[in-house]
């Protein structure tokens, strides 16, 4: 299989999982990129991870960075064209089914089982998020200067209304300074 392939067909099952938005799916992406595929390792996920958080737009937009990478290490010049491979797989089989079911939902509008539905939904999305945080976790969080910047932009961001992207940039500049080695 081509490289382009592969990765519309990860993407595009990472999209279906993808329940509660992107960051559902964080795990098993890491899972698959890096455990599994071997097209990234677990520093450069995060890495990756850290930018999409970084950047204006979706987050999820991380996939293309993916994509790219995967495309060129595969010795494909097309970097471009996994970025591309990569996002259409990401996004468009959930936007196609989101589509589908919207049409569907209007019509059991009022209906017990659509409440149910919803409200059944709405832990599983918070859960599946809270395991995309804890395998970001896992890998981002090694020694105990990491663990203690990861508490105190925890704390930070509960007790105050801070640009999480001033965090990611002040914690991309201690850790250069504490830890680089």
């Amino acid at each position: 299989m081509t490289p382009l392939a592969s990765l519309l067909g990860v993407f595009a099952l990472l999209s279906l999982l993808a329940v509660g938005g992107g960051t559902a799916v964080l795990p098993e992406m890491k899972a698959m990129t890096v455990s599994h595929l071997g097209w990234l390792t677990a520093d450069q996920f995060v890495t990756i991870y850290s930018l999409g958080q970084l950047a204006p737009g979706p987050n999820m937009l991380m996939v293309s960075v993916i994509g790219y990478h995967v495309a060129r290490a595969a010795g494909s010049a097309a970097g471009l064209a996994g970025a591309l491979a990569a996002l259409v797989g990401f996004l468009l089989p959930s936007s196609l089914l989101a589509l589908g079911v919207n049409r569907l939902w209007g019509h059991f509008e009022g209906s017990p089982w659509r409440t149910a539905i919803q409200r059944g939904l709405a832990p599983v999305a918070i859960g599946l998020m809270a395991a995309g945080v804890i395998a970001i976790a896992k890998v981002a969080t090694r020694d105990i200067t990491t663990i203690a910047m990861a508490a105190l932009v925890t704390v930070i961001l509960l007790r105050r209304h801070v640009n999480p992207a001033i965090l990611i940039l002040a914690g991309g500049l201690v850790g250069w300074l504490l830890l680089r080695a």
